[in-house]
């Protein structure tokens, strides 16, 4: 739902990380736990961001994620109107309330609770995310993903994969709910194909008193984000709460206790291993090629391909 247009114009270059490194058949430890910063975005909306920060400006492939949860109309109504991107992906993942989005192609969707979107911006894309909520309550929770393509990708066709709340299935894993949207788990495959940096997205919620251990592809950077609750992770048994992300090791498989309940989502993807340079909503390769898509945007040439 970030729209990127309060960072600097100016490229920001960070630098990327190792697609070595990883020793298979280890449980993954949390390298480090980041609590999510206050912010805003789009035309004013309230969230907090744990990835994307300077806390955390990247792990690769992973350049961003949002949290949006308030039962404040106010704190979400402003939404993100018209923007552009290009270069990279984003997800967006509806938990409570609802998601409008309209863009360039001609495309528009309903995001209700449960819903998943994996948008492949490709060579560039304009639209709109505007949150609303249900009648009976003024909740909005949701969160955003940013993805980054690598060079061969980035000037892709863009594409949309909708999913509807009855397309995420539901895997029962050692006492926990787990929903799929990316990846698989004991056998289910989640709804999203085609994505070049083979990802993982899973929902886990765990009831009291549990533990679920789950494999991870060992090249895979991982990071689970705590949603409600608090778990204990890895081998040192690392507390994470509510609000805050878990940097995961190397290692082929994860391992979350909880005492109380709780509910994170995971992510892990395939590593990219190139320069990346960002500019509010595109992320290329070099500052030369941000120049050139805010050159397209101005021009109306950016959705052209």
């Amino acid at each position: 739902m970030a729209t990127g247009i309060g960072i600097p114009a100016a490229a920001i270059a960070v630098g990327t990380r190792s697609k070595d490194g990883a020793h298979a058949g280890d449980e993954r430890e949390v390298e480090r736990v980041v609590d999510a910063q206050s912010t805003r975005d789009g035309a004013g909306v309230r969230l907090r961001r744990a990835l994307g920060s300077s806390a955390l400006p990247l792990l690769d492939p992973f350049l961003l994620l949002d949290e949006m949860h308030s039962d404040r109309v106010e704190d979400y109504a402003p939404g993100f109107p018209t923007h552009p991107h290009r270069g990279f992906e984003t997800v967006t993942y509806v938990i409570e309330g609802a998601v409008d989005h309209r863009d360039s192609l001609g495309n528009h969707g309903h995001l209700a609770g449960g819903s998943a979107q994996w948008m492949t911006a490709g060579h560039g894309i304009v639209h709109s995310e505007m949150p609303t909520h249900d009648p009976d309550s003024t909740r909005l929770w949701g969160l955003q993903l940013w993805v980054n393509l690598p060079a061969s990708q980035k000037m892709c066709r863009p594409r949309y994969q909708d999913i509807a709340p009855d397309r995420v299935p539901d895997v029962r894993v050692d006492d926990a709910v787990v929903r799929v949207v990316a990846g698989e788990v004991g056998g289910v495959r989640g709804p999203v194909e085609g994505i070049v940096t083979a990802p993982e997205m899973i929902d886990v919620t765990r009831p009291a008193k549990g533990q679920l251990s789950h494999p991870v592809a060992a090249t895979h950077p991982a990071v689970a984000s705590v949603r409600d609750g608090a778990v204990e992770m890895g081998p040192s048994r690392r507390p994470v709460s509510r609000g805050s992300a878990a940097v995961l090791g190397p290692g082929s498989h994860v391992t979350m206790r909880t005492e109380g309940g709780a509910r994170l989502l995971l992510f892990a993807a395939r590593p990219i291993g190139e320069p990346v340079a960002r500019s509010g909503p595109f992320v290329m390769n070099t500052q030369e090629e941000l120049q050139q898509a805010w050159d397209d945007y101005r021009t109306g040439r950016l959705v052209q391909g």
